[in-house]
């Protein structure tokens, strides 16, 4: 269901946006603008919330410890290509 509302914008933003959305399509990008942006307040709302969460895991003691495990990850292959290109 979509609610009405009444935002006021400043002029050469609305002018931009018009530019890039197209004739009535304002609506759906600045939709679309805000479901990013709360999709990026989210994830960084939840890294907050667990932030430490991993305190006094035993597999990490130390930052050090957990400096290795990414480095570990970084190094992995994540290539998924056949090793025997014939």
């Amino acid at each position: 269901m979509n609610v009405r509302t009444n935002l006021l914008l400043p002029k050469d933003l609305v002018e931009e946006v018009d530019r890039f959305a197209g004739p009535r399509g304002r609506s759906r990008y600045v939709a679309e603008a805000l479901e990013a942006r709360l999709e990026r307040d989210r994830r960084w709302e939840a890294f907050h919330e667990a932030a430490g969460a991993w305190k006094d895991h035993p597999l990490f003691p130390t930052s050090e410890a957990v400096q290795e495990w990414v480095r570990a990850g970084r190094a992995e292959r994540t290539s998924f290509e056949r090793d025997d290109q014939s």
